[in-house]
């Protein structure tokens, strides 16, 4: 109902992080859409309205991650302990580069580099933890304008060290039980307990005689697995861990499954007919 009396609306355009440190772009409209292009830097979008009486309190937007697959350029780091040195080919030659890097929107940096020779040093990383790392291009390099204009070359991640992962997958469950075999299921390794880049799981399984068959190494993005060739009325444990490029990681906690005697019996109907003497 107050919509009537609505003259405009406020829409500053914030970019995360912002270390030229001067005010987030003002924009006024009058409709209640707009349209802006805008890099794959992290963006926080606020709204107001205002009347003749004044301004409304703000509405905070933030612009969601996307990812893109047809970005021109390839980012490469090179891990140097705790710094990391990075470098990329560039298509043309643009005024400046802007480099964001960080472990999330909350821990962003920035650096405009006016150079064209397509590299820049990253110091002080955490090890074990994942970064990420953004290269825009841009022809206008004024602190103040270069936002509006920023076009992103590359999206990388990486490790400054790797390490093995803390725990294994969750939920491990057993299915589809029959004599022979029997169907593994799991949860993948949550991101924040792989300290560093997954590359695969192994499952190892023992019976009841306590021999232990060999393991099987699955790809990362495997989150079952068929057992065959297990023998009937057995009782078997079975534990999963995941690797990195450092190492292995702890198995899970042992679980166990039984195959049965028999296996699955299809229901039998008898049919009496009965005779009259």
């Amino acid at each position: 109902a107050q919509s009537e009396n609505i003259l405009g609306y406020f829409v500053n355009v914030e970019r995360i992080p912002n270390s030229c440190r001067h005010p987030p772009n003002h924009i006024s409209l009058k409709d209640r859409k707009i349209h802006v292009n805008l890099s794959m830097a992290c963006y926080r979008l606020s709204i107001s309205a205002y009347n003749e009486a004044g301004e409304s309190p703000r509405a905070i937007y933030i612009v969601p991650e996307f990812s893109a697959t047809d970005l021109p350029g390839q980012i490469h780091v090179k891990s140097q302990g705790t710094n990391a040195v990075v470098t990329w080919t560039p298509e043309y030659n643009p005024k400046c580069f802007v480099v964001d890097w960080g472990t999330g929107k909350e821990d962003m940096h920035m650096k405009i580099i006016t150079t064209t020779t397509g590299n820049f040093t990253l110091g002080n990383l955490q090890p074990y933890k994942l970064y990420k790392i953004m290269v825009h291009a841009s022809d206008v390099c004024q602190c103040e304008s270069f936002i509006r204009h920023e076009e992103t070359f590359g999206v990388t991640h990486f490790y400054s060290v790797e390490g093995v992962p803390r725990t294994g997958p969750t939920n491990v469950t057993v299915l589809n039980i029959t004599k022979h075999s029997a169907l593994v299921m799991w949860t993948e390794i949550a991101a924040e307990d792989r300290l560093g880049f997954l590359q695969g799981y192994r499952i190892s399984y023992t019976d009841s005689s306590m021999k232990k068959s060999p393991a099987i190494t699955l790809n990362s993005s495997t989150t079952s697995y068929h057992l065959t060739g297990l023998k009937k009325k057995t009782t078997y444990r079975v534990q999963i861990s995941g690797f990195t490029n450092a190492g292995e990681g702890p198995l899970t906690p042992s679980q166990p499954f039984s195959t049965p005697k028999y296996g699955t019996v299809e229901p039998l109907c008898i049919c009496i007919t009965q005779h009259e003497p």
